[in-house]
This record gives structure tokens, C-alpha cells and sequence, in this order.
């Protein structure tokens, strides 16, 4: 158990930020609706997706966690959930990074981090797979 440490305590980390990230979208945070959508917060407009997309967002968000931590799935399910997280974390910080709109956007920082811990995760979880 001791030797797996690093890949609980960066799945944890990881799952806590997606979680965390999930239910501000799912509760329609006011930030994370003028942050995301050009079709509500009057004349707003930071990244330009459409408003219906925040909702799924967040659920899949929840769904790739619960995927990545429940043992009884297929290994196959875990790689795409994986994936969908990898790609989900590499957009969001080329959306607040190449900002047009809001170029004072200092929201990508947390996007890298999340970014890195999920690559770690994956990691620590293929060593901890061949042992």
C-alpha cells in the first residue's frame, strides 16, 4: 500500500479539482457561465461555446472520475476516461490561454495543474498495474 501512495494521493488530487470543477458547472456557477458561454452574460464573452454544453460537461466530468477510480469497470473504459480528461484539461488551458476576449484571463494555471496531476495519475497507475 505504502508503494502506491504517489498514485492515491494524485488520483485524490485530481478527482477533487475535476469534482470540484463539475459542480460548478452543474450549479451553473455565474462565473463559469460568463466565463463559457457568448450566449448569456449580456455582452460578456470569454470563450464563446454555446450554453447548453455546460451541463453535460459537468456530468461527463463526474462520470470520468467515478471511471477512473471503480476497480470493476474494463481497463478499456479507464483509458478513455482517462483520455477524455487529458483532452478536456489540454483545452481548457488553450481556451484561457489563447483568450481573445479576456485577455486577463489567469484561469489557465489551475488547467496545467490539473494537467499534470492527471499524467501523473496515469503514470503511477501503469506502474502500479505492472507490479
Amino acid at each position: 500500500m505504502k508503494k502506491h501512495l504517489p498514485y492515491y494521493i494524485t488520483t485524490i488530487l485530481i478527482s477533487l479539482m475535476t469534482i470540484g470543477g463539475a459542480l460548478q458547472y452543474l450549479t451553473m456557477s455565474e462565473r463559469i457561465v460568463a466565463a463559457f458561454s457568448y450566449e448569456m452574460a449580456g455582452e460578456f464573452n470569454a470563450l464563446g461555446f454555446p450554453a447548453w454544453l455546460i451541463i453535460p460537461m459537468g456530468i461527463l466530468k463526474i462520470m470520468g472520475v467515478v471511471a477512473i477510480w471503480l476497480p470493476v469497470i474494463p481497463k478499456w473504459l479507464r483509458e478513455w476516461a482517462y483520455a477524455g480528461l487529458f483532452f478536456n484539461f489540454l483545452l481548457a488551458i488553450g481556451a484561457h490561454v489563447f483568450n481573445p476576449i479576456n485577455p486577463s484571463d489567469q484561469e489557465a494555471p489551475g488547467a496545467i495543474v490539473a494537467l499534470i496531476l492527471l499524467c501523473l495519475s496515469r503514470f503511477l497507475l501503469y506502474k502500479k498495474e505492472a507490479q
